[in-house]
């Protein structure tokens, strides 16, 4: 979501968290909207439903997005298992952030420039 319609301030968010054992050194931050940091929360990883084997959730410091996403118009599609957790762990493609989408569009901040 582009910053000049989030409505809030961007978090500082420990990609590793803090509580385990993460660092507040530059490579273990990135900027995350609030609601995708309150989802996040402070896992890495998540068991999907039907599965005992975690899944690590993105790494936006080492991962690249569009080794693990794509976009199918104003949702954001998985491409892989970590894509996928992630999608459904962040809750990415609510009917919000799907209609904030669309109004980017509007201003030309849509789809997100790499």
């Amino acid at each position: 979501m582009d910053h000049s319609l989030q409505g809030a301030t961007f978090h500082v968010e420990h990609v590793f968290p803090r509580s385990a054992g993460g660092s507040d050194d530059a490579e273990n931050l990135a900027l995350a909207c609030p609601s995708c940091n309150l989802h996040k929360s402070d896992r890495v990883a998540v068991s999907p439903l039907g599965s005992s084997e975690p899944i690590t959730l993105f790494n936006p410091r080492s991962d690249l997005w569009s080794d693990h996403f794509e976009w199918d118009e104003y949702a954001i599609a998985g491409k892989t298992p970590i894509g996928i957790a992630t999608i459904d762990a962040l809750h990415l493609n609510d009917q919000r952030r799907q209609k904030i989408r669309q109004a980017e569009r509007l201003f030309d901040l849509f789809p997100p420039e790499d």
